[in-house]
């Protein structure tokens, strides 16, 4: 089940036409990386302390939970490439990956569900679950109370950045996806020394060139600023490049690019970039 699984959540990440920009041929997103957590890992438990006591475990969520499986989707190279260029503004292409793409994921997250429960299983989309619901924390900003990042992070894909992205293998430049079923699958090895171990900052004191990249300045060394990045991202950004880029919502994305961590795990001698 688990190789199959994995062929499926592949196969239609590159033969779905919900997958393309609007040239027909660019894909959205390369090929995902994919990994499973228990739903009994204690640090589903840890993160009600480490979130908030709101954060759902996967039990809570689907009591007959015995697996998390999460994905990574990478973005297209050629719309990183863009996206490098930006210094205020994310490009057209990133914006709609950003929409778009997103909406490809949700569409992903539905047909795995689906696929899942045809061939009798329990499963259950988090981010789709009647459940699911933004938080707002007093003093530090927006969270939810299930957490695609942490979850993929359990599911051994990568670890946290400065700007609270998962850096894996393939970088951060990237949207998540998971869900909850009853199907037992071999958990993801987590092989890191720390949960920041994969960001220069963290690891050796170099880089941080991200906290340059932010045009509104939510990122120091302090870390990450989300009410600040929240109105630049929710607000100034769609206000003034959404109507043209044919979108809602926008991203912003300049963070996650032009970074040496934006399509893998960073060395030392990525410190420029």
């Amino acid at each position: 089940m688990q190789h199959q699984l994995i062929s499926e959540i592949e196969r239609f990440v590159r033969e779905s036409a919900a997958n393309l920009q609007e040239d027909g041929v660019t894909p959205y997103f390369e090929q995902p990386l994919i990994g499973v957590a228990a739903a009994t890992d204690s640090l589903f438990g840890d993160y009600k302390q480490i979130i908030g006591d709101f954060h759902l475990t996967p039990i809570e969520l689907l009591p007959q939970a015995a697996s998390v499986v999460c994905w990574v989707l990478p973005v297209a190279e050629t719309t990183r490439q863009s996206n490098r260029q930006q210094q205020q503004f994310p490009s057209r292409a990133w914006a709609r990956t950003r929409d778009l793409g997103e909406t490809f994921n949700v569409l992903l997250r539905r047909h795995l569900v689906d696929w899942l429960e045809k061939r009798g299983y329990l499963a259950l989309a988090p981010q789709l679950s009647a459940r699911w619901q933004a938080v707002e924390l007093p003093g530090s900003g927006p969270a939810s109370n299930w957490s695609e990042r942490h979850a993929a992070y359990a599911a051994g894909l990568g670890t946290f950045s400065l700007n609270d992205a998962l850096i894996t293998r393939r970088g951060m430049a990237h949207r998540l996806g998971s869900l909850i079923t009853d199907s037992p699958l071999l958990p993801t090895p987590r092989n890191v020394a720390n949960y920041r171990s994969n960001c220069l900052r963290f690891s050796s004191g170099g880089c941080g060139l991200c906290i340059a990249r932010c045009p509104v300045g939510a990122l120091s060394d302090q870390g990450h600023d989300k009410q600040k990045c929240r109105a630049y991202v929710y607000g100034t950004v769609p206000d003034r490049v959404a109507t043209g880029y044919g979108v809602k919502a926008t991203g912003c994305g300049l963070c996650q690019t032009k970074v040496p961590c934006e399509f893998k795990i960073p060395a030392d001698s990525d410190a420029t970039v």
